[in-house]
């Protein structure tokens, strides 16, 4: 719980701070070694379990490398002051808020739907795509360990190489574009066939590239630079309610329906992103039409 609490904060700072001081090439590449990580962790525990050294010596790696980072953030933190005193400002005009004060901001509850739909897709793909392969689709164990790591290695990829084209596409076209590329994905999954089920879950793996980066750095735009850090606390909050909660609200579904529903639960929630997020566009057009 301590864990959880520390990682959070740093989870909202960090993202605060890039939306208002950096580019969006700049967030999609900070996402983009969130894959890196994400990825690195069950290597680490692989080749710890591989060479018989036990599951508690991974989780001892981990903690030691964590450990660093720990200390690598205390000794950074005069960079971060000196970042905030050349940036635009908004760091001064920030305030403590109330819930009740950030979700009555227009558009706020919007694209909290969006983040916890957005993260819910996510964490449901990964955690129950071995699951559908294997008792659904018949494919063997390793296979579809192997392919629902690459749903990861598309989400990483795909940040790594819309860095380059962020800044020229902007914010809402990449969130668009990624969920159209995501409904291409759940399609795949659906339709018969082992091949086309392996190639959804990278292609949704690609779609999801840009949205998570994308929602955060446009933050300043859609909210005000002075409701930036409040906002993107609770989207936050929003995006681990729905990493939390969904995996296992589809688990009940399979429990109960089969797990050929795999495919329709992730298209509805790509739908709802698509639908909020081109919701708060509409809402927001008159203030930022530029990047519509």
């Amino acid at each position: 719980v301590p864990y959880g609490l520390g990682a959070g904060a740093v989870d909202a700072a960090l993202n605060n701070y890039v939306a208002l001081h950096f580019s969006a090439r700049h967030m999609s590449w900070l996402h983009c070694f969130w894959g890196v990580g994400a990825s690195t962790g069950p290597v680490i525990m692989g080749f710890c379990l591989t060479a018989g050294w036990g599951w508690r010596s991974g989780y001892r790696t981990i903690a030691i490398l964590q450990a660093v980072l720990t200390v690598c953030l205390i000794l950074a933190l005069p960079l971060w002051r000196g970042g905030a005193r050349e940036g635009s400002g908004a760091d001064k005009l920030a305030r403590a808020r109330r819930l009740q004060e950030i979700v009555s901001i227009r558009g706020v509850p919007l694209v909290l739907a969006a983040f916890l739909s957005y993260c819910a897709i996510e964490a449901t793909t990964g955690l129950w795509a071995s699951s559908y392969l294997v008792e659904y689709r018949g494919v063997d164990e390793a296979t579809a360990a192997r392919f629902a790591a690459l749903f990861y290695l598309g989400i990483t990829f795909g940040r790594f190489v819309c860095g380059f084209v962020a800044d020229r596409l902007g914010d809402r076209r990449l969130i668009r574009w990624g969920a159209a590329v995501m409904l291409c994905g759940v399609i795949l999954l659906a339709l018969p066939g082992r091949p086309a089920a392996l190639a959804g879950l990278i292609v949704i793996g690609l779609g999801c590239a840009p949205i998570y980066p994308s929602i955060i750095h446009a933050t300043p735009q859609n909210f005000g630079a002075e409701n930036t850090q409040a906002v993107v606390g609770v989207q936050m909050a929003s995006a681990y309610t729905g990493t939390t909660l969904m995996p296992p609200l589809f688990g009940l579904i399979a429990e109960r329906s089969g797990l050929g529903w795999y495919p329709v639960f992730l298209g509805a929630l790509t739908l709802l992103v698509l639908t909020m997020t081109e919701r708060l566009n509409r809402l927001l057009r008159g203030a930022h039409g530029n990047n519509a």
